[in-house]
């Protein structure tokens, strides 16, 4: 099988590391951290030498549902599982990487994995790797998949974790249905820098029969999604052919030759994610090993969570930092194509006039200009803080790119002392609104210090 032999700490997606509260699990994490190599090789040979070992769970599994993209896969496995849910029927959901506790990566027939059982599962996969040396991804997708096999469920919800086809989760032999959300520039050290070569990788998750939806891409990504699903024999159906969806008076119109659905918006915060859900819908509507009634996707759009994705903050330690009547919202948007929905969001969620300030954090292996780069010349306040316990871009140097950009910048040595600043210097008759941006990483550590870890 290919596979590509890439320099591990050159990027977060293969760096992967996590720590738990309970001692069980954190003595197979810390077993994980030794076996994994030092290079990490993008491809299928380890994980398929790894299942064969432990007895192919992968095809063993419930209707799978495998969603791929750049922005917005994991929002679109939300709003599967949510339509899943209000049919009456249990999802299990496997997504990366987790912002707080590592047991959010896997659900069990819609309830976060338990330690108890984690840790066992964990050890069994590793204890089958000796000789194989598989990456952290590796090893913890093989794990969710023994558990996926073992406990009953109607469906499977598995988001793609690096691109696509050389993915460790495109070893499931035949899925009900793939889908493709949002394709753009990320993790261009592993997949590339052309767009028609990001949007190739990305659809090699294509079977053979399997319906493949998709969103609509320009015409030169277009042909190459279309030219790779031709080849692996899958039905390619994007947006805007068999199906189509529109957002019109506050309301999600879609429809398809199955007729239309005039549904309410996503609860979900952004104009992008009213698309995120449509591909939901065509994904659930374009197979057939689930029905999923008309009903339940409407229900959808109001259950569907996601969290750290235009999250606005509740109470908790971090809030309480600022003036009453302030707004904190959070967002692990890490690239420009994330960062031009964000932008668009707050152009018209923050009324002017009213301080408007940006907490930002990123790796120093994601485009800070780029991710800045749809903020640019407008009245914002940019405090550029550290990423704790990852490889970040200093906060002199986004400080940097901020002013190129046009902000006022301010750095700051972590999230607190930022949210004290702008505490300090605000007017308490006109309460700021502030967004904490950039890292996922950077994501969690917010979440878990303003005591609203997932559930």
């Amino acid at each position: 099988m290919e596979s590509w032999t890439l320099n591990q700490v050159q990027g977060d997606a293969v760096a992967d590391r996590a720590v738990s509260d309970s001692p069980l699990v954190q003595r197979q994490l810390d077993r994980l951290a030794i076996l994994s190599p030092g290079t990490d090789t993008l491809g299928l040979d380890r994980i398929t030498k790894l299942l064969g070992r432990l007895g192919n769970p992968e095809r063993a599994l419930p209707p799978v549902f495998h969603v791929a993209g750049t922005n917005g896969k994991g929002s679109t496995c939300a709003f599967l599982r949510a339509a899943i849910e209000a049919s009456g029927r249990k999802a299990h959901v496997y997504t990366s990487p987790h912002l707080v506790r590592f047991n959010e990566r896997i659900r069990l027939a819609g309830t976060l994995i338990d330690d108890d059982l984690l840790a066992p599962l964990l050890a069994e996969s590793l204890d089958a790797a000796d000789g194989i040396g598989p990456s952290f991804f590796e090893a913890t997708t093989a794990a969710a998949f023994l558990a996926f096999s073992r406990v009953p469920a109607d469906a499977c919800i598995v988001e793609v974790g690096l691109g696509g086809r050389l993915d460790a989760t495109n070893v499931i032999p035949t899925p009900a249905v793939c889908g493709i959300a949002q394709l753009g520039l990320d993790h261009q050290f592993f997949l590339g820098s052309r767009l028609d070569g990001i949007a190739a990788e990305k659809a090699g998750i294509a079977k053979s029969g399997v319906p493949l939806v998709t969103q609509h891409y320009p015409e030169r990504i277009a042909d190459r999604v279309g030219r790779t699903a031709a080849a692996a024999g899958a039905t390619w159906l994007p947006r805007g052919g068999i199906w189509d969806a529109t957002l019109y008076q506050r309301r999600l119109h879609y429809r398809d030759d199955r007729g239309k659905l005039d549904l309410p918006l996503p609860r979900l915060h952004g104009s992008h994610q009213v698309m995120n859900a449509a591909l939901a819908v065509a994904m659930l509507r374009h197979q057939d090993a689930l029905p999923i009634p008309d009903s339940a996707l409407r229900a959808a759009m109001g259950w569907a969570e996601w969290p750290a994705r235009l999250q606005q903050m509740a109470a908790g330690p971090l809030h309480a930092l600022l003036p009453r009547d302030s707004e904190l919202w959070l967002d692990g948007g890490h690239n420009p194509a994330a960062a031009r929905a964000i932008a668009d969001f707050f152009r018209g969620h923050v009324p002017a006039g009213r301080p408007f300030h940006i907490v930002f954090g990123l790796l120093d292996n994601k485009d800070a200009a780029g991710v800045l780069k749809p903020f640019r010349d407008r009245a914002i306040t940019l405090h550029s803080v550290p990423v704790p316990g990852h490889a970040h871009h200093s906060p002199a140097t986004l400080a940097a790119a901020a002013r190129d950009a046009g902000l006022h910048a301010v750095p700051a040595a972590d999230v607190e002392g930022a949210l004290g600043w702008i505490s300090r210097h605000a007017d308490r008759a006109n309460p700021p609104v502030v967004l904490i941006l950039g890292s996922l990483y950077l994501a969690g550590e917010v979440l878990r210090k303003n005591d609203q870890a997932p559930g």
